[in-house]
């Protein structure tokens, strides 16, 4: 994984750890946003994605980084938005 996202040929622990959560929060909060029921899972995955991709963003270093983090960080502002309106964060 790391291997598609080092385009540079530098390694990137820190940015690509960073990539990788925002994108497993991102599909954590756009895949429970459709239920009623996982309001609070989806607001606070999403709010957490946000910020994730909002630091990842600052610190990512390759278009490679960039380009997942701001699919992911969108899929988590989604399902923020989303699970806010199902309930919110409590």
């Amino acid at each position: 994984m790391a291997a598609l996202f080092n385009t540079d040929g530098k390694p990137h622990p820190l940015e690509n750890t960073l990539t990788a959560v925002t994108a497993v929060l991102g599909v954590i909060a756009i895949a429970t946003c459709a239920f009623h029921g996982l309001h609070m899972l989806a607001s606070w995955s999403g709010l957490a994605g946000v910020v994730t991709a909002a630091f990842a963003q600052y610190r990512s270093a390759t278009t490679a980084e960039r380009f997942v983090i701001v699919v992911a960080g969108g899929a988590a502002a989604v399902g923020l938005g989303i699970g806010l309106a199902h309930g919110g964060l409590i």
